[in-house]
């Protein structure tokens, strides 16, 4: 595990950077999910590590547009681990936010 030196002389675990937990959050929500990825459409830094909003196909269907999408919010430590999800939404993938 990676380590930084504190301005006290304490090490202690490096924070991931925001892209490496963009792949963390829609890689790991993958694989528990076993569904095909659409965007990582939001990312921010927590207390914990990281929050960010996943974009899933839940429901496959032609044509595209008629495809059921979710948004799960992920929660990851600050070395990228999964902490947690739910899903937050689901819609059309043709429907567009009002």
């Amino acid at each position: 595990m990676a380590t930084t030196e504190s301005t006290e002389g304490k090490r202690g675990p490096q924070r991931i950077g925001a892209p490496a937990a963009m792949r963390h959050a829609a890689g790991q929500l993958a694989q528990l999910l076993g569904c095909e990825l659409g965007a990582v459409s939001a990312l921010k830094a927590t207390d914990e590590g990281w929050s960010a909003d996943v974009e899933v196909v839940e429901i496959e269907r032609i044509p595209d547009t008629a495809s059921v999408m979710a948004s799960y919010r992920v929660q990851l430590d600050a070395q990228g681990e999964l902490l947690g999800y739910e899903r937050i939404r689901r819609y059309a993938r043709g429907q567009i936010d009002r």
